[in-house]
């Protein structure tokens, strides 16, 4: 009897020591301070990492480090008094949609905006319908399905529909809301804007849209944490005004009226504007422009000329990077010392289209043909990857940090697309006070990336040398 307690005792005793021992080999990693925030310019992310940034997502049940960009959205739309206007490509979170309900039936004056493609309840879609969706879109139905489905009993009861389906919310309580097809047309590019005016003063601009994936995560991977996403809310009667005004050009005269909305190229072309709000300089450029004007006088030429200010760094988070002009003035600046790292998400940093293969100094082909104008660079950087995340999650940021001084940064790819099709929005600050969280978010991001040349790319790139010579 004693010798089996003693060799129990010894097998705890050694199992203690091991367990002390891993502790010691995997030290918890320090969280960072938080960082100053600007009084007028303030700056979040749903993967914040410093200390007190920690929430329960709502919907899933999950405590996680980050910065509760919904609860943002909520708190902002909850102090309106008199207006709130949302122009977002998606909206499906219920906690935002019931804000807008309460300020509505509070007399306050709400007007939303949405893209076409999502401007239909998941929850009205019949079974036949649901059957024809892609694979994308079967996926985001069943994301919406999960969302709405709060007793996870696999059906949707009306009152569930009725409490969790965003855009039924909404159309219940009779809150105004149009899509892009308000002009006549049958939608634009996209509607891929995504801001909200506050009372004519505060404006929130988001790289993110309204929905679990873009905030908090996906049901179906409870490792997931949201697409990597920021948001800056900016008090301002100056900024909100130059929001409304291009707000009032898609609303024209709202639901039920005249086909009056101007989106896309409908719009008429607009220079950038430019307003100083205590330490800030913030300039402002809408897209689309037409391809018919001067490239320098669009989106991307607006984002090409805060690039070459650029004299000792350019640090890039994209989802997607296909913009030549951009990618040449990149290499421009390259060349003339300044360091250039960029990020690019997984799904579009090697196709054949992206701009990251260019840095990287090398091209893959789309049916032996070369795109126009590519200029892979000589010499090549090697400070260029794809940032590791949880599965499912996207890099959705659209940022650049210029000399850890300046940021651009809202929801405009850096695509031909976003620059003459889509309704979007670029936002270039200058404040250090500012650009020091997108740089530590650059950081973060940089430090677990994979860098450089996948094997699988390299082999498909000396297979085309071989096929198409």
């Amino acid at each position: 009897m004693i010798a089996h307690f003693s060799t129990r005792f010894s097998f705890f005793l050694a199992a203690l020591i091991f367990l002390s021992a891993c502790q010691q080999e995997k030290p918890q990693v320090k969280r960072p301070q938080p960082l100053k925030q600007d009084p007028f310019v303030e700056v979040y992310f749903n993967r914040n990492q410093a200390r007190g940034a920690n929430y329960r997502e709502p919907y899933r049940k999950i405590k996680r480090a980050g910065d509760n960009l919904e609860q943002k959205i909520v708190d902002a739309i909850a102090s309106a008094e008199t207006s709130v206007d949302v122009a977002v490509q998606e909206l499906r979170l219920p906690k935002i949609a019931q804000a807008l309900v309460e300020r509505h039936e509070a007399g306050v004056k709400v007007r939303i905006m949405i893209e076409n493609d999502y401007s239909r309840p998941y929850s009205k879609l019949s079974a036949a319908e649901v059957a024809q969706l892609d694979k994308r879109d079967r996926a985001r139905y069943e994301e919406a399905r999960a969302l709405i489905d709060s007793n996870q009993d696999g059906e949707l009861s009306p009152s569930e529909i009725n409490k969790r389906d965003a855009l039924v919310m909404l159309d219940n309580a009779g809150v105004p809301l149009i899509d892009d097809t308000a002009d006549g047309s049958k939608g634009s590019g996209l509607m891929h804007h995504k801001f909200v005016v506050i009372d004519k003063d505060t404006t929130i601009v988001t790289s993110a849209n309204f929905t679990t994936s873009g905030i908090h995560g996906d049901f179906s991977s409870p490792e997931s944490r949201g697409n990597a996403n920021n948001l800056l809310k900016i008090d301002s009667p100056q900024l909100a005004s130059i929001f409304t005004q291009e707000f009032n050009l898609m609303w024209g005269d709202g639901p039920g009226g005249k086909p009056d909305s101007k989106f896309g190229l409908q719009k008429r072309s607009r220079t950038f504007s430019s307003i100083t709000v205590g330490e800030n300089t913030i300039s402002v450029h809408f897209s689309p422009t037409s391809s018919t004007r001067p490239w320098r006088l669009s989106s991307n030429g607006f984002i090409g000329e805060a690039l070459k200010s650029a004299t000792s760094s350019i640090d890039i988070a994209l989802f997607v990077f296909s913009e030549q002009p951009l990618a040449n003035i990149l290499a421009s600046r390259h060349q003339q010392g300044a360091k250039v790292s960029a990020l690019i998400d997984s799904s579009f940093a090697y196709r054949y289209y992206s701009e990251g293969l260019d840095m990287l100094g090398v091209a893959l082909a789309r049916k032996c043909e070369y795109e126009s104008g590519n200029r892979p660079w000589n010499p090549p950087v090697s400070t260029v990857g794809v940032p590791q995340l949880p599965r499912g999650d996207k890099l959705h940021h659209k940022f650049a940090v210029v000399d850890e001084q300046a940021v651009i940064t809202g929801s405009h790819n850096w695509s031909a697309s976003a620059n003459t099709s889509n309704d979007e929005t670029v936002l270039v600050v200058k404040n250090p006070t500012v650009a020091a969280h997108f740089t530590r978010e650059f950081e973060r991001l940089y430090s677990r990336a994979v860098l450089g040349i996948p094997v699988g790319v390299q082999q498909k790139i000396e297979a085309q040398q071989q096929e198409c010579t």
